[in-house]
């Protein structure tokens, strides 16, 4: 005979096993459609907020901003007053971010002078983006915006070069193709666009078409852009810092730095603030709205990029930017009304094969080793 006392309380275990694992799968459901929530809401803010300021840049570098009075083209000419309006934008939002981040009142320049070494990467890296800033914008007075957009596209390739030449970094072979790659699209349209140039009469009066001096302040840039990207590199794993470094300490912290930099820069050696307050009376403030807009469209889209990197992984956050990049240079051709042949699809096409290829062989890499651990 069976005892029902017995029989309860393995009807009781079975409920109860049932109830936790009802209670793991919609946890895990829910957790699953947060995610989802999450990566949409980051994608769209990363889209919307990029896609505006690729065309705000377009549009300040590309626009004639002179009344219809006025006979002579007048087109805006001070970067560094450009850098200078998205540093301070960058600045107010990255220090609203750290806040929260934190979950305390922080500023800038608490967090930099508590470590000597943070504050001397900070500083290096505000350097180099200071620098590379406004010498990318002084290439777009050369060369077309798609060119721009599809070299800016290889940071790899600068990355790659500073980390082998300074920090003695090798490299698998992939890296190498997919750098052989990018390389060879991005020539093929350079050379392509040149032969558009000498064949078409109507050409983009805010280019004096000097493309050799145009790809010179590019590769300056892009130099610089791949030591910010790998002093960063060294700073996240260098055992010395004394505080967790954040994307909100990155952002708050290098934008409060490269506003000071430029501040000071511009004030003292050059006349471009004078200029922009002289050009706004003259042509209207159409041209200081595009340039604020464009220095907010910027800051808000690097929040939704650390968000990104911070909630996923840098392979979710490549896939979203690569996207963003081949939309961009899309609108472009239809809201600019650029003509490209078919050896510039061409050269588009093998960098972004490139860049896409480089996402899929790190994908594939991370499986592997997920399996293996598994096993």
């Amino acid at each position: 005979m069976i005892d029902n006392s017995t029989q309860d309380v393995k009807i009781r275990k079975t409920g109860a096993e049932k109830t936790k694992k009802e209670e793991i799968q919609e946890n895990s459901t829910r957790s699953t459609k947060q995610d989802i929530i999450l990566l949409l809401f980051c994608v769209g803010g990363i889209y919307s907020s990029f896609l505006s300021w690729s065309y705000l840049q377009e549009k300040i570098s590309s626009t004639n901003y002179s009344k219809d009075d006025e006979l002579a083209p007048s087109f805006y000419k001070a970067p560094l007053v450009i850098n200078l309006i998205q540093s301070f934008f960058a600045t107010i939002l990255g220090s609203v971010f750290l806040c929260y981040k934190t979950k305390e009142f922080q500023l800038p320049w608490q967090f930099l002078t508590e470590d000597l070494q943070v504050f001397k990467s900070f500083t290096l890296i505000s350097i180099t983006q200071a620098l590379s800033s406004p010498i990318a914008y002084n290439s777009l007075n050369h060369i077309s915006y798609l060119l721009f957009l599809l070299a800016k596209s290889c940071k790899l390739i600068p990355v790659m070069i500073v980390h082998f030449v300074i920090y003695r970094t090798k490299f698998p072979l992939y890296k190498y193709l997919v750098a052989l790659t990018v390389t060879l699209g991005v020539i093929t349209f350079t050379f392509s666009h040149s032969s558009q140039k000498s064949s078409n009469k109507k050409t983009n009066e805010a280019e004096d078409h000097n493309t050799l001096l145009g790809l010179c302040y590019l590769c300056l840039s892009l130099l610089l852009d791949g030591l910010t990207n790998s002093t960063q590199d060294q700073m996240f794993s260098d055992p010395k810092l004394k505080k967790k470094i954040t994307g909100a300490h990155l952002m708050s912290g290098i934008n409060f730095l490269n506003f000071l930099l430029t501040l000071g820069y511009t004030l003292i050696f050059t006349d471009q603030i004078s200029y922009t307050i002289n050009f706004v009376q003259s042509h209207g403030y159409k041209v200081f709205i595009d340039i604020l807009s464009f220095g907010f469209f910027g800051s808000v889209g690097q929040i939704f990029i650390f968000l990104t990197l911070e909630s996923f992984n840098s392979i979710v956050l490549v896939t979203v930017t690569v996207t963003r990049k081949m939309i961009s240079m899309c609108l472009s051709v239809i809201l600019f009304g650029h003509t490209l042949l078919w050896s510039q699809w061409l050269g588009i096409f093998l960098v972004f094969a490139g860049i896409v290829s480089e996402s899929a062989y790190k994908i594939l890499e991370k499986n592997k080793k997920k399996t293996t651990k598994q096993q």
